[in-house]
């Protein structure tokens, strides 16, 4: 989501919206879904604008964002113990060793993990050979 101030161009107000994308702002200016609230112009233009960012030392990340923040890293982080015990690290190779193992019906061999692109993850999925996605924490992250 992105924020905008805008102005009437006709009456010379400025307001504040909301939208999903600058594109789509851009698709509903074109089609004149946007217009002003005073006096119904479709004449609307964005305006100058401060950007909005997150600051370490500014109280209210540290209250809001940064405990939820840490309570699913660390949730992430135990799932990555548990895997780096219970699976095999296959790295690059994660897509040819899938296969190797669903094709041969290798099902009890050890789980693996490794890299894989989001398309390769699609094609495995395509195959019907079981896949997941997870968010991966580097360990010398803090």
């Amino acid at each position: 989501m992105i924020k905008y101030k805008l102005i009437c161009s006709n009456c010379e107000l400025s307001f504040d919206s909301w939208f999903a994308s600058s594109e789509e702002f851009e698709k509903l200016k074109i089609k004149k879904l946007i217009n002003c609230h005073s006096c119904n112009s479709h004449k609307i233009e964005k305006t100058l604008m401060s950007p909005s960012i997150l600051n370490n030392k500014n109280s209210d990340f540290k209250k809001d964002i940064d405990p939820k923040y840490s309570n699913i890293k660390n949730k992430i982080k135990e799932y990555q113990k548990f895997i780096k015990k219970n699976f095999e690290y296959v790295g690059d190779n994660f897509t040819y060793k899938a296969r190797s193992i669903h094709y041969n019906n290798n099902k009890d061999k050890k789980g693996i993990y490794g890299n894989a692109s989001l398309d390769q993850v699609k094609e495995l999925k395509e195959e019907g050979i079981d896949t997941e996605v997870i968010p991966w924490f580097d360990e010398k992250e803090n």
